[in-house]
């Protein structure tokens, strides 16, 4: 009964969600967002993030991790930032040896909705549906985490 986190990293906003297969049906375990202001220094933010990701991963002990992968189409100083925090998320991942799969949003869509090209709305319906909750989870970048999470149990990277 694998336990799998999934995580889409940004610096404002870091979406993860926690989740178990068990007997062949999936649920959801736990799920949450890191918010960091703006206004503190970009190195406390980063670690901010770090801290609470390790503090996840110390209370849920999952074997195995799915993380959305860098994506940007026009304006690269946007990304630098998302790098750094996905940078010091794969870090606490590997500070906890947990086994990692990186997922562009078009895989992890495909893999959830049927199409790479779903919405956001689509996306939060499908894991409602696929994990059995009562209502969608909020906000979008939770229900993200919780898509990579279920796209890398999906994968066929965590030994059975």
């Amino acid at each position: 009964m694998p336990l799998v986190i999934g995580v889409d990293p940004g610096l404002a906003s870091t979406g993860w969600g926690v989740i178990r297969e068990r007997a062949g049906r999936l649920s959801c375990v736990d799920y949450g967002v890191i918010r960091t202001p703006a206004e503190i220094p970009t190195g406390e933010r980063l670690q901010r993030i770090h801290d609470e990701i390790s503090a996840c991963l110390a209370t849920h002990a999952p074997e195995a991790a799915g993380v959305e992968n860098l994506y940007f189409t026009k304006n690269i100083t946007s990304a630098i930032p998302v790098a750094q925090a996905r940078g010091v998320i794969l870090l606490a991942l590997s500070q906890h040896g947990i086994i990692t799969g990186e997922f562009t949003p078009q895989v992890i869509k495909q893999s959830v909705v049927g199409t790479g090209q779903a919405d956001k709305e689509q996306v939060m319906q499908m894991i409602r549906v696929v994990l059995g909750m009562s209502t969608p989870p909020q906000p979008d970048h939770a229900a993200d985490a919780l898509a990579a999470a279920v796209t890398m149990l999906h994968s066929g990277q965590i030994p059975r």
